[in-house]
């Protein structure tokens, strides 16, 4: 008897081979030196190899792209005098906040629409597709090096990134004034951008850093965006992103942190808009004293699905994370939270918490926790928690006890929930714009 034996094929989506066809049509085009050209080839052979990740895949056990990503649309094209008009008022939500605002349409840097003048001595900005195509050494050693292994979302713009910034900010600089990279998605068009963004703040520098996304209302878009942030020993960097997608937009968009000794890192993301929204923290502890404060606000409504997955990965001892994630839920809308902290054995005196909230305001909206501690040190200090619920019933009874009509009582209430991690943010005036933010969000419930 002969045995037989068959060999199983994964058959490829429509999106999957639509990106496979992106891939060579775009490659001989896109910017990069050999080596350049050698990092894409490899990472699309990864992503060529896994495919989309879907629910058997662990960490996008909740968020099913193989599913909710149904096809795959054009690469953008460079935007024309008509895009960029449309660009124009983008990154209003931060309009009375004095900024620097550097300027990305359809996933290109547009420097004729941004601020480039004057600025902060040590602080460079330029375009990540010029590097590329120049062969920049800066940019080659920091691009990819903190991306972890086996990230189809990462791969994926690494094989595919057409522009973006490389930021400096030079050692023992201190850049004050916030630098508002604006992205935004212009045209009635539905396309494709893959944003690679690198920024550097060297030893004992300081800057505050905003990044917002943006675009049309009911055109189903897609955004892939990935920024290496490069801290060095002794830096402070605050990071906030905000994200106002189009109600039809998937939007994915990966953080890969690498925070140096003693060096300190805030970061809050707060998301409002999007169909389908996944934001990736992914942090790396190198050096002895690191800290990172990690904070996330949600407003989500109708059928919204926005995933926050931050991995925080001690390297080195004596370092901190603390996490804290609200999201309030309307509607329809699913959050997820997937948080995971890893300490190696030589992180030993390692503080790492975790926290997750969400507030339910209707009887259909989902909220999902998934927590995870890897300890392989014995001396550290670490926990997690996660609560959901609707609103407090008595606390909204002794507010209206007093004169308080229900609707605005509810409104108050949930401000407070959410400006517990709002209150992170040390800039005034981003702080300020961000609570009017979330009061336009409830104005908005009906």
């Amino acid at each position: 008897m002969t045995a037989m034996s068959a060999e199983l094929h994964r058959l490829k989506t429509s999106a999957e081979l639509a990106l496979a066809d992106a891939f060579a049509t775009a490659k001989p085009t896109l910017p990069g030196d050999p080596a350049a050209v050698a990092l894409r080839e490899t990472a699309f052979g990864h992503f060529a190899a896994a495919g989309l990740p879907h629910r058997q895949v662990e960490d996008w056990k909740y968020t099913d792209l193989r599913t909710l990503m149904r096809d795959a649309k054009p690469l953008a094209s460079p935007p024309d005098a008509d895009v960029k008009a449309r660009a124009l008022g983008a990154g209003r939500i931060l309009a009375g906040v004095d900024c620097r605002r550097v300027i990305v349409v359809n996933g290109a840097f547009v420097p004729e629409l941004s601020d480039l003048g004057g600025l902060e001595s040590g602080l460079t900005i330029g375009s990540m597709a010029q590097a590329l195509a120049q062969g920049d050494r800066f940019v080659s050693a920091h691009i990819g090096k903190a991306a972890p292994a086996g990230d189809v979302a990462v791969s994926l713009n690494t094989a595919l990134m057409g522009d973006g910034l490389v930021v400096r900010v030079a050692k023992g600089a201190n850049v004050a004034r916030p630098l508002h990279i604006v992205s935004v998605t212009a045209g009635d068009t539905a396309i494709a951008s893959f944003v690679r963004n690198l920024i550097v703040v060297e030893d004992g520098g300081r800057a505050s850093l905003v990044e917002s996304h943006e675009g049309p209302a009911g055109v189903d878009y897609q955004v892939n965006t990935a920024c290496d942030l490069v801290i060095g020993e002794g830096a402070e960097v605050d990071y906030l992103k905000i994200t106002t997608e189009g109600s039809g937009a998937l939007h994915v968009a990966t953080l890969m942190a690498s925070i140096g000794a003693r060096a300190r890192l805030k970061d809050l993301s707060f998301t409002t808009g999007g169909a389908v929204v996944r934001n990736q923290r992914l942090l790396r502890f190198e050096g002895v004293g690191g800290f990172a404060g990690i904070r996330g606000a949600s407003l989500l409504k109708g059928r919204q699905h926005a995933d926050v997955t931050v991995v925080a990965d001690h390297r080195a001892g004596q370092c901190q994370s603390q996490e804290l994630f609200k999201a309030v839920l309307d509607g329809d809308a699913r959050s997820v939270f997937q948080g995971r902290i890893t300490v190696h054995p030589q992180a030993q005196k390692t503080d790492a918490r975790m926290m997750t909230r969400a507030l339910l305001l209707s009887e259909t909206a989902e909220a999902i926790s998934k927590p995870e501690l890897e300890i392989f040190a014995d001396d550290v200090q670490c926990g997690h928690g996660a609560t959901t619920g609707a609103l407090d019933g008595q606390l909204k009874f002794y507010l209206m006890a007093r004169g308080i009509p229900a609707k605005e009582a509810e409104t108050l209430l949930i401000q407070a929930f959410i400006g517990e991690a709002i209150d992170g943010v040390e800039h005034v005036g981003l702080r300020e714009a961000l609570m009017d933010a979330t009061a336009a969000w409830l104005a908005g419930r009906g």
